[in-house]
């Protein structure tokens, strides 16, 4: 009997043991999925703000033929865009820059050489940062303020390194999708359906209709009742937090 009860017993007090280290384990856990959340940095998609204004910016990586196009309809309409150009790019195409410049169309940083810079390191990131801040500034004479990861990539990496470099770091929360073909109809809709005080757009030159079409996308964005602002103006310089869905607030 005696030996019945120190069994039970025993058992009794390994049961609660493991129950006990479950216990610690699952909140250890919680922990550290709330401290790598807590960590986790994001990139400006869109702006809380009471007005009804927006930013149109454009990837800038490929060819630069319709530079002058776009840069004439911006300036019938009295627009200034943000232009994320790739470090190659501007290398290649120095008058396209000039005119961006010229015309005070605000330039960003889109990378070095379009590489995958998610995939790249704290250093990595500062020095292909650097080298395309290099090019746009012996152009513009002018400090570059806004970053841009090619594909949309970013990781804490990117993020720490474009803020080291005072730049913040730029996404979307609409995408034209015109690099894919789609024609001006069917941005101009996306427009429609996604638009909200705040929003940043986002286009590429370069592609099929973009050009061509700028016109009947602003008039879209206008007829919807939106102003069209320079990103400069539109995202908050400082004391801001992003929420967890890139959108920045003001403190």
């Amino acid at each position: 009997m005696k030996n019945h009860f120190f069994v039970w017993k025993w058992k009794r007090c390994l049961m609660i043991a493991l129950i006990a280290i479950s216990l610690v384990s699952f909140l250890l856990k919680e922990s550290l999925v709330e401290t790598v959340s807590a960590k986790r940095l994001l990139p400006i998609y869109s702006v809380s703000c009471e007005d009804m204004k927006v930013s149109l910016t454009f990837d800038s990586a490929w060819g630069a033929e319709d530079i002058e196009q776009i840069v004439d309809t911006l300036n019938r309409n009295d627009i200034q865009a943000c232009f994320f150009t790739v470090g190659t790019w501007v290398e290649k195409n120095p008058e396209a820059v000039r005119v961006l410049s010229e015309n005070g169309m605000e330039i960003g940083n889109h990378s070095n050489s379009h590489a995958h810079v998610g995939k790249m390191n704290y250093e990595e990131n500062v020095e292909d940062m650097k080298k395309c801040n290099e090019k746009i500034s012996a152009i513009t004479g002018g400090k570059v303020r806004f970053y841009r990861g090619a594909y949309g990539e970013y990781s804490n990496e990117v993020i720490q390194a474009a803020s080291s470099l005072d730049m913040q770091v730029i996404q979307w929360d609409i995408d034209t999708l015109d690099y894919t073909g789609k024609t001006v109809d069917e941005m101009c809709k996306r427009i429609q359906t996604k638009i909200r005080n705040g929003s940043i757009i986002l286009m590429h030159n370069d592609t099929k209709y973009t050009a061509e079409g700028l016109q009947q996308i602003i008039d879209t964005i206008k007829e919807l009742g939106y102003e069209i602002v320079p990103l400069s103006e539109l995202v908050y310089e400082d004391n801001y937090e992003i929420n967890h869905e890139g959108r920045q607030f003001l403190r």
